[in-house]
């Protein structure tokens, strides 16, 4: 699968695009950096009408607007404002990421409180499921 990556670890920028032309529509400043590379599965609309979110566990450095070949190796369960929002973990080819423990805080963390500046903004996670629940969660969505 095709990752586009909006925004880059350790940003505290966050970049909308179009997600269908990948037009650069604005930016709004979040609460935390985020922990890694972030942004959405080209080809799939999920529920809420955008394309599936992505997480890329990587510490190479991945730029915005870059677009990258991933693997699903887990889902994380996100409620955003009362909308299914489950975000795809992914590694890069013939890179040996994991979904530990540690990573699950990392990114639990992330999500509770990377929009603390919007009033009302209401975000819960879920469980953590594995590579199986990841893959049929982007086929259910692929356009």
């Amino acid at each position: 699968m095709k990752v586009f990556i909006q925004n880059e670890a350790g940003s505290f920028v966050k970049r909308l695009h179009h997600e269908k032309t990948l037009e650069l529509k604005g930016e709004q400043q979040v609460s935390r950096a985020y922990p890694f590379p972030y942004g959405f599965i080209l080809d799939t609309t999920a529920e809420d009408g955008d394309n599936v979110d992505c997480f890329v566990l990587t510490s190479k450095p991945l730029r915005t607007e870059q677009i990258v070949e991933c693997e699903p190796i887990g889902l994380m369960e996100q409620i955003e404002d009362g909308q299914i929002d489950h975000n795809i973990l992914a590694a890069l080819p013939g890179e040996d990421s994991k979904l530990t423990p540690e990573v699950e805080q990392t990114l639990t963390e992330f999500v509770r409180h990377v929009f603390d500046h919007i009033p009302g903004k209401s975000i819960q996670t879920g469980t953590f499921l594995g590579r199986l629940a990841a893959a049929e969660h982007v086929a259910k969505y692929w356009d």
